[in-house]
């Protein structure tokens, strides 16, 4: 299959939705996506469903702060989902949507500047309409720019992340099959590998990561962990500490996975279930079983991962640990 029907849409979807008014977002919804659309967000939004839901919680709310909106896309790519063996189309897009903060939003208060909400979505498309989206965003790293401290500690430095490095990853043309048999290779074989480090293997982190990384590898991870390059500095800045704080890791599997030329990606919801074994980004922790909602981008160079791109539901995770984010770095924000 070659996507372009599926592509064209959510074009044609972005174009109506960010040039709108507030007012007439339920409007482009009702014209694009299905009426029992199921729609996945970060907490507090969760889980919606329906356009008029998805209209009010989120789009209309988000458009009345974020003024002279615009959409910065860095990645877009369509596939076919190899959860359910490569029979619904999925098309994916992630940059940031962007504009200026004038009015609160989520109790964050606005600042009258520029602000970058660092984003990545799944759309399903089937009959030419979207019936499911994964709409996952850093609203941590908005309270950071609005000068506000959601976390305490960062293992690694968190900026505002630029896309790929090799500036191709809009793929709106037509790709190559085999590339992107290529890329999902590498991306299963990366997990594959990964789900390892719980069985007792005791080689050192950097020579398993060498497996599926090459060494200059860029690690985007999202507010209160950060970003951090080269396979040494991620297994000490991310991947050494993080596999340290956890135990009983359960990989809950995927809703979609698909990969397009050198780019590819997924999204659980859950994906993981772990329990903490002390602190975590600078925070008391809690000894007990608590879900992470995660959206992985890459981008393979050669027949290894060269770029990752990660997004996780900090909110969420921290609100089953009895910790509010969000309340507690804006008193009277919404839960």
């Amino acid at each position: 299959m070659e996507f372009q029907t599926e592509k064209q849409l959510i074009r044609d979807y972005y174009t109506a939705l960010d040039s709108s008014d507030p007012d007439s977002i339920g409007n482009i919804l009702d014209q694009f996506v299905s009426s029992e659309y199921l729609w996945r967000g970060f907490h507090p939004f969760n889980q919606q469903v329906g356009p008029k839901a998805v209209s009010e919680q989120f789009w209309k709310p988000l458009r009345q702060s974020l003024t002279s909106f615009q959409r910065r896309i860095d990645v877009f790519m369509a596939g076919g989902n190899q959860i359910d063996d490569f029979k619904s189309v999925w098309v994916t897009s992630m940059g940031h949507l962007v504009g200026l903060f004038d009015e609160p939003w989520l109790g964050i208060p606005a600042t009258g500047k520029m602000a970058f909400l660092r984003y990545c979505e799944f759309n399903r498309v089937e009959d030419g309409k979207i019936t499911e989206t994964a709409m996952f965003f850093d609203i941590p790293h908005l309270m950071i720019q609005a000068g506000l401290c959601p976390f305490p500690q960062q293992t690694a430095s968190h900026l505002v992340q630029p896309g790929p490095a090799t500036h191709d990853g809009l793929l709106f043309d037509v790709q190559n099959p085999s590339e992107g048999e290529d890329t999902l290779t590498a991306i299963n074989n990366m997990i594959n590998d990964i789900k390892t480090w719980t069985g007792g293997r005791t080689e050192p982190l950097e020579v398993e990561l060498a497996r599926s990384w090459n060494d200059d590898m860029i690690w985007w991870g999202p507010a209160g962990i950060g970003a951090t390059c080269t396979i040494e500095r991620y297994a000490r800045q991310h991947s050494g500490p993080f596999r340290a704080t956890f135990k009983d890791r359960q990989f809950n599997g995927h809703l979609c996975k698909i990969a397009e030329g050198k780019y590819g990606g997924f999204f659980g919801w859950p994906n993981l279930t772990l329990t903490p074994t002390g602190p975590y980004m600078g925070i008391e922790t809690q000894s007990m079983p608590v879900d992470m909602r995660v959206i992985d981008i890459y981008r393979r160079d050669g027949d290894k991962l060269a770029e990752n791109w990660i997004f996780i539901d900090f909110l969420h995770f921290w609100i089953q640990l009895g910790v509010d984010i969000l309340k507690q770095a804006i008193p009277g924000a919404v839960r």
